[in-house]
């Protein structure tokens, strides 16, 4: 019987992210470690870094019996648990985080509860045709929710590049499919 492969998020030591993804590939275990670029301002100087997007968590592709081996690595102090089980990312959630930190910078990421409010369709961007629901609207800030993490990925998009899907369209929708 062959395993199936999932994502899993790992709790790491402080400030252990790249080390412990850097031991996990030498495992061959595959893994995701997000760097987000941010510039950093020194009184002599400004650099961009690489720095972990989540702090004390890096992600791992991997079946269950790799666990044990995932766990072992230095730093890593567990598996994150969701109703007493490993928690289960979608692959669809890894890949938004991919192309999210590769068409923005200085993303940031702030804790949520979702409160879900209007149905929206991103016209445009990396995100384009996707589909969610608002939890809020600032100026210009767009919230892109990932529920099983139960952070919002905050980056500044242009409003226009949003529609709203009405009530009304999406009941004539599902009667014209009936």
């Amino acid at each position: 019987m062959i395993e199936m492969k999932n994502w899993y998020a790992l709790y790491t030591r402080s400030r252990w992210e790249k080390k412990v993804a850097e031991l996990l590939t030498r495992k061959q275990v595959e893994n995701y470690c997000p760097l987000n670029r941010v510039q950093r301002q020194w009184s002599d100087r400004r650099k961009i870094v690489m720095e972990p997007l989540f702090r004390s968590y890096v992600f791992v592709h991997m079946t269950e019996s790799q666990h044990l081996t995932a766990r072992s690595v230095d730093g890593v102090i567990n598996l994150v648990y969701w109703q007493g089980k490993p928690a289960i990312i979608r692959d669809t959630e890894i890949e938004v985080i991919r192309h999210f930190l590769n068409d923005y910078e200085q993303v940031k990421l702030e804790k949520t509860e979702v409160d879900l409010e209007d149905k929206v369709r991103v016209t445009h961007g990396p995100l384009m045709l996707m589909e969610g629901k608002v939890v809020e609207v600032k100026h210009k800030t767009v919230r892109v929710l990932l529920p099983s993490l139960g952070y919002a990925m905050v980056a500044e998009i242009d409003k226009s590049n949003i529609e709203k899907i009405s009530m009304i369209s999406a009941r004539n929708a599902v009667m014209i499919q009936s």
